[in-house]
């Protein structure tokens, strides 16, 4: 008898866990290989939500082609806009106004915040905390409300453009996001208060899912991921883009390396970010464009404030129409062609939510991008879930994908 128990208890189970399943924002299908309740293998399997994003910037002009990868990673779309829009920049060899880069920093920011706050909240739901998720999704809606004011949409807004900013805040925009700013920080302890002595959250999260440094420096790890096993790396910080150099925050790292370190790393993140955000609202008391005044980039009909002292203006239009035709050319080429970029390549990082974001961008000197091709952190930070989960439980696999924060429209790109 016991020689038949022992003979059982050698063989191991192949499930599939997905495609869809809980804690990944999306569609994604792990193969586990298990001994009892103990995953031996892991073998992450993508693909399931490909779109297609990356090709299909290469039939569109440049300036279309923000519409196309504000969709890849749909909970940050400011991060994908901003990476695509100075990555182009760069091969104009143009900048952005100052206003339009405090607008990208605040909103990029306020986007970070959203990010983490769903993060929070699934995390919680797969967790048994329930009320952290309906807590997670009302401050995410506070902004979401705050995008929608200011660009129209709650997501894949297209904001960010070459050049700068599609439009300035509204009239009231910044009160409001001032009266958010007040808001957070009592909801964020709020947050701590329920979970960060809380015994199930501790006993789910401590010393689960482990990654030491050197094991996330050698897969690519970046994001919180990385900074919750102590290394202090931040693009924001070590190559810095629209002026974050200019900026009073601090990198947040934690030693532990768990599931646990990196919901503290999450938490305190939300905390700078705020402190970001108040330093744009100082910032944007200054006034200013918010689009370059570039002709190889701006319509002519920006170029120029009409008497009634809207650049758009009808009368500067009419304008352009009939006493100016190189403008009126030009006005046609940039409708239907759009901009032409010097021939080139570029690879421009951003620090996103979930880590280093990159955008990697070909021009052969054409009104279309040659390639475009998006280093998503999501996509690289799944290499590390085998080395994390093997030798754990199975129940833990949950816990570890949320820790990870990934996003399968980032992935499958």
């Amino acid at each position: 008898m016991s020689g038949r128990a022992t003979e059982l208890r050698q063989e191991t189970m192949i499930v599939n866990m997905g495609p869809q399943h809980p804690s990944t924002h999306g569609v994604l299908r792990l193969l586990l290989e298990l001994d009892g309740e103990t995953v031996v293998s892991c073998r992450p399997i993508v693909g399931y939500l490909h779109t297609g994003i990356e090709k299909n910037t290469e039939y569109r002009t440049w300036q279309q082609g923000v519409t196309f990868v504000t969709r890849a990673d749909y909970l940050s779309p400011f991060f994908n806009e901003l990476a695509y829009a100075l990555a182009v920049e760069r091969l104009l060899g143009i900048e952005a106004p100052p206003r339009a880069q405090v607008l990208r920093v605040l909103f990029c920011e306020l986007n970070r915040i959203a990010s983490h706050l769903v993060w929070l909240a699934t995390s919680g739901m797969e967790l048994g905390a329930v009320s952290v998720m309906l807590y997670g999704f009302r401050e995410r809606e506070a902004i979401l409300d705050i995008f929608e004011m200011a660009t129209g949409l709650r997501m894949n807004h297209a904001y960010v453009r070459i050049g700068g900013v599609v439009m300035d805040l509204p009239p009231g925009g910044e009160e409001r996001i001032r009266d958010f700013c007040d808001m957070l920080p009592g909801r964020i302890r709020e947050y701590e208060r329920l979970l960060s002595r809380n015994p199930i959250w501790l006993e789910r999260n401590v010393g689960v899912g482990v990654l030491p440094a050197e094991e996330a420096i050698a897969l690519g790890v970046t994001g919180p991921t990385l900074r919750a096993a102590g290394v202090a790396k931040d693009v924001r910080r070590d190559e810095p883009y629209c002026g974050y150099e200019t900026y009073d925050f601090e990198v947040v790292t934690r030693e532990a390396a768990d599931c646990y370190a990196r919901y503290e790393i999450r938490i305190e993140e939300m905390r700078q970010s705020l402190r970001i955000v108040e330093q744009c609202l100082e910032r944007l008391r200054e006034p200013g464009p918010v689009m370059v005044e570039d002709p190889k980039v701006a319509w002519p009909a920006r170029l120029e404030v009409g008497p009634d002292g809207i650049g758009n203006s009808p009368a500067y239009v009419r304008h352009i129409m009939e006493e100016s035709m190189e403008a009126l050319i030009h006005h046609f080429k940039m409708v239907t062609e759009g901009v032409r970029v010097p021939a080139g390549e570029v690879y421009q990082p951003v620090e996103s939510p979930r880590g280093e974001l990159g955008m990697y961008v070909v021009s052969d000197g054409e009104h279309r991008p040659y390639r475009v091709r998006i280093r998503d952190p999501s996509f690289v930070n799944l290499q590390a879930l085998p080395t994390m989960v093997e030798g754990g439980l199975v129940a833990d696999v949950i816990a570890v994908i949320a820790s990870v924060d990934p996003v399968m429209g980032g992935v499958d790109r």
